[in-house]
């Protein structure tokens, strides 16, 4: 670290009082709305038609969303050192204008395919604009500041979940003819989104007039020789993954629960999902108050175990079945408002399992994000997020595969569906039980800032 660079650190503003933060924070929250809102929709299309015959093509969407993460982050990363990432994150709110224009369209046909390219594009722009969102975080903020804003910036992303899949079903019941309406307030939030990013800081390229090579698109040479020398990065890269293959099977899992097994009406349903985006907030602010100016691993340890017990609890609520009443909740939800009140047993304890699953995700996941923009040197932090990206996102991938094996078995022994929910207990069992690496402190001359 240069003289100059360690001076900029310690002149820059507290968290708090940071407007360059805020407007980071603004633009990724209300892009992560837009990003939940479409995807949710889509996804609650797909079940519904499985309601109704169809094949559950649920796998298929998520596959969609998933895949240019794969074949794009890599991409991202490479732009976010090449380039100022603030340019980056322009950059990709204008093209989400764009999306929101090309999603209007799509809702007006009525037709999956459409629904699914635009899915596909917003899922690409969202590939490009990560490296560029968290890898500007050690750029413009105190090194000791990141746990906290890496607890606010999960926060508020999660709020943008819970109000972007709970709009989701209530749109959809508010509109069942014309989602098209939807893409006014889309258009509108992305215009929003695009304002906000203009207070964020510019920061110094990190690698100026580095090369693209064919390895750009999957993982470079540079972070393959990191990771394989520092084994602590590495399987903090792997742990995340499999925290999103945990959690890439959870939503389609808790949508085909609440209306195919618990027989809840699609804005019920959406509401249960976005309990786990309140617990994830709650988590993630946790997180970043208790670590203190650490990376604190404890923290990981705990989560695991909460992540366990409660996915364990959630097939427990299966075994009782629908249970009394439920069978006529999807007609007597005559309210969009009435919605919000559970109307039996059942539906107040998965609610409430499902915001702990939330909570202990956003402690398992705080520390692993702030390691991985810390721990690198400077040069590779925009592409480290998009190896990052680029990983969890295979392991997204492989739970859509997952989800629709799952599926198939389910449907074929005649299981319920809450059965995967205990399989994915026993996913993260070995993290808590063998994955205990020590702290480490974070401080303004931290490594790699």
């Amino acid at each position: 670290m240069t003289e100059t660079e360690s001076t900029s650190q310690t002149e820059l503003p507290s968290l708090y009082h940071d407007s360059s933060f805020w407007g980071m924070t603004v633009t990724q929250f209300w892009g992560a709305f837009n990003d939940n809102l479409y995807k949710q929709l889509v996804l609650l299309f797909c079940a519904q038609q499985a309601l109704q015959g169809a094949k559950d093509q649920q796998d298929i969407a998520l596959g969609v969303f998933a895949l240019p993460f794969v074949f794009f982050s890599g991409l991202g990363g490479w732009y976010a050192d090449r380039h100022t990432k603030r340019t980056i994150v322009i950059a990709c709110k204008v093209a989400e204008i764009i999306i929101a224009l090309l999603a209007m369209a799509a809702f007006f046909t009525g037709q999956l395919l459409p629904l699914l390219v635009v899915l596909g594009l917003l899922s690409t722009q969202s590939a490009i604009f990560g490296p560029a969102k968290y890898g500007i975080l050690p750029e413009m903020l105190r090194s000791d500041d990141l746990p906290q804003a890496n607890g606010v910036i999960q926060m508020t992303t999660f709020v943008a979940i819970i109000f972007g899949m709970a709009s989701a079903g209530f749109v959809k019941q508010a509109f069942p003819d014309a989602l098209w309406k939807t893409s006014y307030f889309c258009i509108a939030i992305a215009v929003i989104g695009t304002i906000s990013a203009f207070w964020v800081r510019r920061t110094p390229v990190a690698h100026p007039g580095l090369p693209f090579r064919w390895s750009t698109l999957g993982i470079n040479p540079e972070t393959r020789t990191l990771l394989l020398q520092d084994r602590r990065l590495l399987s903090v890269l792997l742990i995340s993954s499999v925290f999103w293959f945990v959690g890439g099977i959870v939503q389609p899992l808790v949508n085909i629960f609440g209306i195919g097994q618990l027989h809840l009406s699609e804005s019920r349903t959406s509401l249960m999902a976005a309990c786990m985006g309140v617990g994830i907030s709650l988590g993630c602010v946790a997180a970043g108050r208790v670590s203190h100016k650490r990376v604190n691993f404890k923290l990981v340890t705990v989560g695991a175990w909460g992540l366990v017990l409660c996915l364990a609890l959630m097939s427990g609520i299966g075994w009782w079945g629908p249970g009394d009443g439920l069978e006529t909740v999807k007609q007597t939800d005559a309210s969009l408002w009435e919605a919000f009140i559970p109307l039996n047993a059942a539906e107040w304890m998965s609610r409430t399992v499902l915001t702990l699953v939330g909570f202990f995700a956003g402690l398992f996941i705080v520390p692993l994000q702030v390691e991985l923009q810390t721990r690198p040197p400077k040069s590779q932090k925009g592409r480290m997020i998009g190896t990052m990206n680029l990983i969890n996102w295979v392991g997204i991938v492989l739970s859509a595969v997952f989800f629709g094996l799952f599926t198939m078995v389910c449907n074929k022994l005649n299981w319920p569906m809450s059965h995967v929910f205990l399989v994915l207990a026993l996913v993260i069992l070995p993290v808590a039980l063998f994955y205990h690496p020590r702290d480490e402190a974070l401080s303004h001359d931290a490594p790699g800032t």
